[in-house]
């Protein structure tokens, strides 16, 4: 069957019969109208291929669709029960990670202070203005890899001040 007239007559020939197939699989009338309607879209839009049993082919992409409708509605049911990782609130700092991590982020900001000019400015636009390496280098009129440089050796110089420090505290401070 490949003519667009006998395909429409044999869909609505067989529409409610179609929704009520639908409706069986996605439990809501509604839907099982938009599956069928989904269906007849694809089924109408491939004449190309003759098709030896359309009626049967047209109950396959009912059938396909419902299904995935079902799947989806579940996918977006258990995403609305379960916001994503970033959305969920942080978990409460203890009084002594709190005074760790103002700890580290003074040390960080001490350092970043003391770091040669070319070199703040490069990690400054790179990592926290979040400029391309390729822009630091033309803002800074230097070269890309020297660019790639400096924030490279900027961001070891902060770690490595966290790290030292962080090794220092846990020695027992009252030994």
């Amino acid at each position: 069957m490949t003519d667009n007239a006998a395909r429409l007559q044999l869909y609505l020939d067989h529409r409610p019969a179609l929704i009520n197939y639908a409706k069986v699989v996605v439990g809501d009338h509604a839907r099982a109208e938009d599956v069928v309607q989904d269906a007849f879209l694809r089924f109408c839009g491939n004449t190309d291929d003759p098709v030896e049993q359309p009626l049967a082919y047209l109950y396959r992409i009912v059938r396909n669709l419902a299904l995935d409708a079902v799947r989806r509605q579940a996918t977006e049911k258990r995403q609305q029960k379960m916001p994503a990782q970033w959305m969920r609130p942080g978990q409460e700092l203890s009084p002594e990670q709190r005074v760790v991590h103002g700890d580290d982020a003074s040390r960080i900001a001490a350092t970043l202070a003391n770091l040669p000019e070319q070199m703040r400015i490069a990690v400054e636009m790179h990592r926290l203005g979040g400029f391309t390496l390729q822009q630091t280098a033309d803002h800074l009129n230097i070269s890309l890899s020297t660019a790639h440089r400096l924030v490279k050796d900027a961001i070891v110089q902060l770690a490595s001040s966290v790290a030292t420090q962080g090794a220092h505290s846990k020695e027992r401070p009252y030994a």
